[in-house]
């Protein structure tokens, strides 16, 4: 399992998936910390392509979005 540098506070678990657990953030909580320190849209496209966007292997964490 591989965690993602910088998002603890949007760690809400983890998932499991065949024979592998993968570390589970919350989507919008990662989005609100990475936009501490630029707009709300730089932060979406940073994590989008720097993050959700790159496969770091097998563990690669899973980003969770929940929409009600």
């Amino acid at each position: 399992m591989l965690l993602a540098d910088g998002f603890e506070k949007a760690f809400i678990g983890t998932g499991q998936q065949f024979n592998k657990e993968l570390a589970v953030y919350d989507y919008d909580k990662c989005i609100e910390i990475l936009a501490e320190d630029m707009s709300y849209e730089e932060a979406v496209e940073y994590f989008e392509f720097n993050v959700t966007g790159a496969y770091v292997g097998e563990g690669t964490p899973v980003f969770l979005k929940t929409e009600i």
